[in-house]
């Protein structure tokens, strides 16, 4: 009878522990509230899907890719995706801008995760609807890995970028690109593992990806980009012409308050694009 309760009881606990694990009491208490106030999110796979691992092998570098499901045309299109992990420190990861010039509205990148938590996509229609879509990853510590042994390295390097895109370039068509990032993006909840101390955060806040002057991806992003960022990205090059990135970043005294943030370097690279 007492190995039946006891394991009645753990039986109990594991539920409740899976249970307490997808908990999204910090969606609906606060972040809801905090983005969307007031306004209807219908949650669906029908206009954009997210895909992420349920267990992430690194939770520094959890991949992410977001497909659209609707075209981007001059009547309709996706305007907006917001993506939040739930409770990481920062739950906000970045605001990616979207134009009919995009071709696609899909977006690939990498992110840290802190703790098992959901992660969130919510794309806005070019009519002012909203649409969330998102997935459960298991993860700890992405915030706070360690920086690594060459950070003086990882800094002599900052700034510097590239595009990488398909090799046969279509004209008229959406064709994929891909933009990397050297930064180390910090969080300011990292160890040195030289100093032992723990440095201040520095992370590339906005990315505007354009060609021939057309916006094609612009993104406000925070500390839960991974080091490195990189972002793969639709656009539609209608002819020759220049894809250009400029891009940003900012250093805080706190990694979860924006308050005490001063702007630091930009940086631009570009790319001739012959379809």
């Amino acid at each position: 009878m007492i190995n039946k309760i006891i394991g009645a009881l753990c039986l109990a606990l594991i539920a409740n522990g899976a249970l307490a694990a997808e908990d999204e009491s910090a969606w609906t208490s606060q972040l809801k509230d905090q983005f969307f106030a007031g306004r209807t999110i219908t949650e669906s796979d029908a206009v954009i899907e997210l895909d992420a691992p349920y267990r992430a092998e690194d939770p520094a570098l959890v991949p992410l890719k977001i497909v659209s499901k609707i075209p981007q045309t001059n009547d309709k299109y996706i305007k907006k995706i917001l993506v939040l992990v739930d409770k990481n420190p920062f739950p906000y990861v970045g605001e990616f801008e979207f134009t009919p010039d995009s071709g696609k509205a899909d977006l690939a990148m990498r992110v840290r995760v802190n703790t098992y938590s959901f992660v969130r996509a919510i794309a806005e229609t070019s009519d002012g609807q909203l649409y969330m879509t998102k997935k459960f990853v298991k993860a700890s510590g992405g915030c706070s890995a360690p920086i690594g042994a060459d950070l003086d390295a990882a800094m002599q390097r900052l700034g510097k970028a590239k595009f990488r895109l398909t090799d046969n370039i279509k004209p008229g068509e959406a064709n994929e690109a891909q933009l990397f990032i050297s930064h180390p993006n910090i969080t300011g909840m990292q160890m040195d593992q030289v100093t032992r101390f723990v440095k201040k955060s520095h992370f590339v806040n906005q990315v505007n990806v354009s060609f021939n002057d057309k916006p094609i991806l612009t993104a406000k992003t925070d500390i839960a980009i991974s080091a490195d960022p990189n972002f793969r990205f639709y656009f539609i090059p209608e002819k020759n012409g220049i894809l250009k990135a400029e891009f940003t970043d900012m250093s805080c005294l706190s990694p979860t308050s924006r308050a005490n943030c001063k702007a630091g370097q930009s940086f631009t690279e570009t790319l001739a694009v012959k379809p």
